[in-house]
């Protein structure tokens, strides 16, 4: 038996671990509020967003596809079935990753988190949060897991709020400078891991040359902003999956 089982798993104790995580979260959904207005979010439908959809890159290509729809309709939000598809099929693509965090998470949750709370529970799943979550020592209560999930849910959305605000207020020069912000923390993810690995460089650089085709060549102009998301990621993984297999590096 466990002897870390239920010991110091307490709501406190989540929202300790989570206070640095709630505050980077707050600096890169900033910018990621500034985004929103510039493609003509009001404020109060960034936060919906945010308070709604906890995962940064889901969000920005939600927010691209969203805003193509937005200047089409001339200021009202009208969905098609192509625009609500497309959505859909962006979010499940980028977010694939956060059931096998969920599985793997699975593994350490307490056998007092019954169904409907371990589907709550799924909603908060992001790296950070799976990382400190995995990482704990022994069952992981359901109290530990609201409370680490609280500060970074709570910061996500604020930050969100803050950054449309401000991007209403602030010169359109400014926003634009602090909305690239967004883009640097994108690089700072993916370059240590492309360093570090040739499958994730090549992954890397094979959907941005992919990205650039179909951007620029005007033979691609039917495609929407999210539908050139979801042809990179795939297209990306599939070649890398057949180039770089990860069995060699699993058997070893």
């Amino acid at each position: 038996m466990n002897s870390n089982k239920g010991k110091g798993l307490f709501y406190a104790d989540g929202v300790r671990d989570g206070i640095p995580i709630g505050l980077g979260y707050f600096s890169v959904s900033f910018g990621m509020g500034i985004l929103a207005t510039t493609k003509g979010f009001t404020a109060l439908a960034a936060l919906v967003m945010s308070a709604t959809n906890l995962t940064s890159a889901g969000q920005a290509a939600g927010i691209e596809i969203i805003g193509e729809a937005l200047s089409k309709g001339g200021g009202a939000l009208v969905f098609s079935l192509l625009t609500a598809g497309e959505l859909a099929l962006a979010q499940l693509v980028i977010n694939l990753r956060y059931s096998l965090m969920a599985v793997s998470l699975s593994q350490k949750l307490s056998p007092r988190f019954n169904m409907l709370q371990r589907l709550i529970a799924s909603a908060f799943i992001t790296d950070e949060i799976y990382a400190v979550g995995v990482t704990r020592k022994g069952d992981i209560e359901p109290r530990y897991w609201y409370g680490l999930a609280t500060v970074p849910y709570f910061s996500w959305a604020l930050g969100t709020l803050c950054g449309a605000l401000a991007g209403n207020i602030l010169p359109g020069a400014v926003g634009d400078a602090l909305g690239i912000a967004l883009y640097g923390m994108f690089l700072a993810i993916i370059v240590p891991p492309a360093r570090e690995k040739r499958a994730v460089c090549l992954a890397v650089l094979f959907s941005a040359a992919l990205s650039c085709l179909l951007f620029f060549l005007p033979i691609f102009d039917f495609l929407s902003a999210g539908f050139r998301v979801i042809i990179c990621a795939v297209a990306a993984a599939a070649v890398c999956a057949a180039v770089r297999p990860v069995k060699e590096e699993a058997e070893k």
